[in-house]
């Protein structure tokens, strides 16, 4: 799926590269020094799992699938022009809500598949996140633009429980508050009469380790887990 939309994307913008010269919308934009906005899309979140080695010899688990959830996202835009109209430096302040799914397979007192159990831990996030990202924008043809961007934010997990006290009987999987991820992405723009709307498709990958290991049976198995996370954003600027 991923793949097809990055397909999507290459050819979209191939078609609009091919336009001949029409005359140009908002023409005053890229003499503007700043420009603001505001974002909304969506995302799906899981994580880069490391399962330990000897999680089956030791814990009894045959199996740790890790599966992505949807979420969302709303932010505040803000835009630098940097030396030249190409160049530009971007920072969107956002709230986003996530998902992740982890789900165990432990091995039962019968050697019948059927008889595991079976243990799924569902993580939900509420995100403040400060990415700053190098937005790098081709030169207008007629009303459209591309753009590539590269970049960091940094996240602060406001629904962790880091610090909650556990149950052993019954536990949850514990991730830090804290991570700092790294960017890479790409967009189109559309240029109307008073404003500008972009499409941008952006992946995230932490840097990070966030597991917190606290003696469970669901953190003992996992070695470390990193968060990524796959955006999709409608953008408009004035």
């Amino acid at each position: 799926m991923r793949l097809y939309i990055l397909f999507i994307f290459l050819i979209s913008s191939c078609s609009i590269f091919g336009q001949e010269e029409k005359p140009k919308n908002y023409r005053r934009f890229d003499d503007k020094l700043i420009h603001f906005g505001f974002m909304l899309g969506g995302n799906t979140a899981d994580f880069m799992m490391f399962p330990m080695v000897d999680a089956y010899q030791n814990f009894g688990v045959k199996s740790i699938i890790n599966n992505a959830g949807p979420g969302g996202q709303i932010g505040i835009v803000s835009t630098l022009k940097v030396g030249t109209p190409v160049v530009r430096l971007r920072f969107i302040p956002t709230l986003s809500f996530q998902e992740r799914i982890v789900k165990y397979q432990f091995e039962g007192d019968t050697p019948l598949p059927e008889d595991d159990l079976i243990n799924e831990e569902r993580l939900n996030s509420t995100n403040l996140d400060f990415p700053l990202m190098f937005q790098f924008r081709t030169l207008r043809l007629n009303n459209f633009a591309a753009y590539a961007l590269l970049g960091g934010q940094y996240t602060l997990d406001l629904q962790s429980q880091q610090d909650a006290s556990q149950d052993f009987l019954d536990p949850f999987l514990k991730i830090k508050k804290h991570d700092f991820q790294g960017q890479i992405g790409g967009g189109i723009e559309f240029f109307a009469p008073y404003f500008k709307f972009g499409m941008e498709i952006k992946y995230s990958h932490g840097f990070r380790n966030v597991l917190i290991k606290d003696g469970t049976f669901i953190s003992e198995p996992l070695d470390r887990l990193y968060n990524r996370v796959w955006w999709f954003s409608l953008i408009f600027e004035g």
